[in-house]
């Protein structure tokens, strides 16, 4: 047998092992939601979740980022992943920004048109396709159309995943620290669902937990449907959808986190936003 041949046989092998131990923790993971969902009607988890979709205060003060907890662990079937087409995500090497960029003012609204705008998310783990309501939510999307020509999302690690209770994966702080933000915070809150059901696909807003006007520059893909129950300001501003690319996020959210609510184990970044 020449050498080629037995290496692609090995990594047939390895990637049916790897699938294997794949598919066993995702049985796992449904199990412990089928758990979770006897006491998913104790307030007290809804609210840390929720408590976690913090941004930077006005005021400069930092937010409680408490988290549902977890294990802490990381699953080994993600640990040893081999780097192929099922799982086509290098660790991102972009650095925290501790000083990023920051605008002057608020966008004007008016910068979304009133139209849908086609955005590609090129991320360090591949690219991601998203569109834009303009009319729906002008204020979020003329935001994030002026932060993506500017290149404020540039080389910027996406710094949260939650896993239980609800499955987003959270960008757009340069800082990755959850408080960062561009200069300027605005509201109200666009485009809420009247039911609290964020499908999967969903790209909305963060902002600090009772504050409608505290959106800034990050914002959260929903992997899995999820139910966000709103607070005093309302629900999150819906501003697109995912149209291409799912897989990444989901990809990455398979590969968990040490803590609920931290920086995903497969980490990823946003190299540059292409507005079509």
């Amino acid at each position: 047998m020449s050498p080629n041949k037995r290496e692609r046989e090995y990594a047939r092998k390895r990637h049916a092992e790897w699938q294997e131990r794949r598919e066993t923790k995702a049985q796992r993971r449904a199990r412990r939601r089928q758990t979770a969902a006897v006491v998913v009607a104790v307030v007290a988890v809804f609210a840390v979740a929720i408590g976690a979709f913090v941004l930077t205060r006005p005021d400069g003060t930092a937010p409680d980022t408490a988290a549902t907890p977890t294990d802490g662990t990381t699953d080994a079937a993600d640990q040893d992943a081999p780097a192929d087409a099922e799982n086509p995500c290098p660790p991102s090497t972009a650095t925290p920004n501790p000083e990023p960029a920051q605008l002057d003012a608020v966008p004007d609204p008016a910068g979304a048109e009133g139209r849908t705008w086609q955005v590609t998310l090129e991320t360090s783990c591949g690219p991601i396709g998203l569109e834009l309501d303009g009319a729906a939510a002008p204020q979020a999307v003329a935001s994030f159309l002026e932060l993506s020509r500017t290149g404020f999302y540039d080389a910027s690690p996406c710094h949260r995943l939650t896993t239980e209770g609800i499955f987003v994966l959270q960008c757009g702080d340069p800082t990755a620290t959850g408080q960062g933000g561009p200069g300027y915070s605005y509201g109200p809150v666009e485009n809420a669902p009247a039911d609290d059901v964020y499908p999967a696909g969903t790209l909305a807003m963060a902002r600090v937990g009772d504050d409608a006007e505290s959106m800034g520059s990050q914002f959260f893909l929903v992997y899995e449907d999820s139910t966000i129950p709103s607070d005093s300001a309302g629900g999150y501003t819906i501003f697109g959808q995912i149209t291409s690319g799912l897989e990444v996020v989901q990809q990455v959210a398979d590969g968990g986190t040490g803590e609920d609510g931290t920086a995903p184990a497969r980490s990823i970044s946003i190299e540059g936003v292409t507005i079509q």
